[in-house]
């Protein structure tokens, strides 16, 4: 794009030197970079592609032929050629049918493709996005993730395979309009080909604007799809502080910047139209008067000036539809770059052969933490020189205030994240042991803090735990969670549907489901995050003695704030001050009791 300090397009190697440091600033390497990702995609439907762009070809030589057709029928009518006429009449109903048929065709081809594809991309990016590392996902917010995964992902899909065939045909389309043309007349199709400089300069002029335009418009999308996720699902607390009207006030202002951004753009884009519109107007205008000049000296018949006038149109908007490829270029370029943010973030930590331990599991397995260090952001550290060991058949205990690093144990038991020094591992009865990894989660069932049940009965809910389990598995779970004494009361028992959040039930009914849900999954270790916050402390103690009576090999590690339950413990871990320090049976018997 030439700027107001370069007024002259720079020569031979001043030209090369400029388009090279453009090209260091980044701008068509992303570009290139962005759509080099979205033919990985292409590449799967290659087949289909040639043949969208092979039926596109056909359809538009049709059209063409028709055209000339007209051309023909025009001068039948005003008496020329009447020799052609039965030949006219067989063209103009093939081409028309077949153009129908073949337009029919590619209209119902493409969409099947589009469903397809669409749902494959969304697969394999799904599946990328839910593999990739916790700490790093973290850093975008559900809603800005939401709107990537289901509009960019889709712009992605759509141009995987739209967008290859639609400039091959738009090409073949505009070159063939202009040979057409040029066999009856060199001058009239100067005069058609006249737009194409004007159509070229505004592309170049718009397609930064356009780029930082979509980027912005995306952005503000997501902004505010994080906003309503947000306030829908603390929809409880909003109301219980009054502040429904703050709330509606501040969604006004998301949407005066959503408009605003949309706003700027859509002007913007009239004054490219504009533009462009009355460029092309003063072409046509011009080959309108050519074509009565021409007429008017019998050169060319009245079809043929028909002929020309049309196709000088059609010649116009090919190249604009050529031209106009641009925004959906940059549209999908912006999605891609945004979908590949998440699919190229770092990726979980795997160790396949740890997938081996389940043939070890009858006999529990002991995890320990030795000597770690652990830090969410560099210099900040949560936990120092930290050790933890829980073994089969034991409760473990984690205390201590809110926010010193309680949960983040959990995480890193769960590798959720890593510890930056020292080890985290998982040892079965042989002495064999493995870094804690993604795979080595399915030994675990983790009931996290808060409501974490969803919206359908409880068997659905517990199914959650194990997809398969029959009725009399879930009612055992049930009673080992103490929550089938209540609900054997529900008017539907099993089948009792509740609202989101597990809406219908008390906090600690929502805890005891699941904690259920959790011992259904009948995993050798069991997490329990301050799981047992909301029940009393009659049932608290039961809950737990429960869990390890029906699996004695079980190892339990719960977090609290309660030290009701520390006798019930084999050991107690105090977390304070960025260390782990285990306390021994007298301290926390003593704090059992105080409490």
């Amino acid at each position: 794009m030439q700027t107001p300090s370069q007024p002259q397009k720079p020569k031979g190697s001043e030209f090369l030197r400029t388009m090279r440091s453009r090209w260091k600033e980044g701008t068509f390497q992303e570009i290139f970079d962005d759509w080099k990702w979205i033919f990985t995609y292409s590449k799967r439907y290659k087949g289909a592609i040639v043949f969208y762009v092979l039926l596109g070809i056909l359809s538009t030589t049709l059209g063409l032929v028709g055209a000339v057709a007209s051309k023909y029928a025009i001068d039948i009518v005003t008496g020329y050629q009447t020799s052609k006429l039965w030949l006219l009449i067989t063209v103009s109903v093939s081409s028309t049918i077949l153009g129908l048929v073949l337009n029919s065709l590619l209209g119902r081809i493409l969409l099947k493709l589009s469903i397809r594809i669409n749902n494959d991309v969304q697969r394999d990016i799904f599946d990328k996005i839910i593999d990739a590392n916790w700490s790093s996902l973290n850093q975008f917010e559900s809603g800005d993730i939401l709107n990537r995964f289901s509009n960019d992902v889709g712009t992605v899909a759509n141009n995987a395979v739209s967008w290859l065939p639609t400039i091959i045909v738009s090409i073949y389309r505009f070159v063939a309009t202009f040979f057409v043309i040029l066999h009856f007349d060199w001058i009239m199709a100067i005069f058609a080909f006249a737009t194409a400089p004007f159509l070229l300069l505004a592309s170049r002029v718009v397609l930064r604007r356009q780029r930082e335009h979509g980027k912005l418009v995306r952005k503000m999308a997501s902004d505010v799809m994080s906003f309503e996720l947000e306030t829908f699902y603390n929809m409880d607390t909003i109301k219980s502080f009054g502040i429904t009207d703050q709330y509606s006030d501040r969604l006004c202002d998301w949407q005066e910047k959503f408009k605003k951004v949309n706003l700027d753009y859509n002007l913007f884009t009239i004054k490219t139209n504009v533009f462009l519109t009355l460029a092309g107007s003063a072409v046509s205008m011009g080959a309108f008067g050519y074509c009565l000049y021409k007429l008017w000296t019998h050169a060319i018949t009245y079809g043929t000036m028909t002929l020309f006038l049309q196709q000088t149109s059609a010649l116009s908007t090919a190249f604009q539809k050529l031209i106009g490829i641009i925004p959906n270029f940059l549209s999908a370029s912006i999605s891609a770059h945004r979908v590949r943010e998440l699919v190229e973030l770092p990726k979980e930590v795997h160790i396949l052969e740890s997938r081996t331990l389940h043939e070890k599991a009858a006999q529990g397995f002991t995890v320990e933490l030795r000597d770690l260090d652990f830090a969410y952001v560099e210099n900040r550290t949560v936990l120092h020189d930290s050790r933890l060991i829980a073994s089969p058949g034991e409760i473990v205990a984690l205390i201590g205030a809110s926010g010193e690093g309680k949960t983040t144990l959990i995480r890193l038991i769960l590798a959720l994240v890593y510890p930056g020094n020292g080890e985290a591992l998982i040892r079965a009865a042989d002495g064999s042991e493995f870094p804690l990894n993604a795979d080595t989660r399915t030994l675990f069932s983790y009931v996290p803090q808060g409501n974490t049940i969803l919206s359908g009965t409880i068997a659905d809910n517990l199914r959650m735990g194990k997809a398969d389990a029959t009725e009399e598995e879930m009612i055992s779970a049930l009673d080992e969670a103490c929550a089938w004494e209540f609900v054997e009361r529900l008017p539907d028992g099993l089948n009792t549907k509740l609202g989101r959040r597990g809406k219908g039930l008390s906090e600690g009914q929502a805890q005891r489901i699941a904690i259920a849900r959790a011992v259904l999954r009948d995993a050798p270790i069991l997490l329990l995050d301050e799981a047992t916050s909301a029940l009393d402390v009659g049932t608290e103690r039961r809950v737990l003695r429960r869990i390890m009576e029906r699996n004695p090999t079980r190892t339990c590690i719960v977090t609290t704030h309660r030290p009701t339950v520390l006798n019930l413990c084999q050991r107690v871990y105090r977390v304070m001050g960025q260390a782990v320090t285990e306390l021994d049976e007298e301290t926390s018997a003593r704090m059992a009791m105080d409490f």
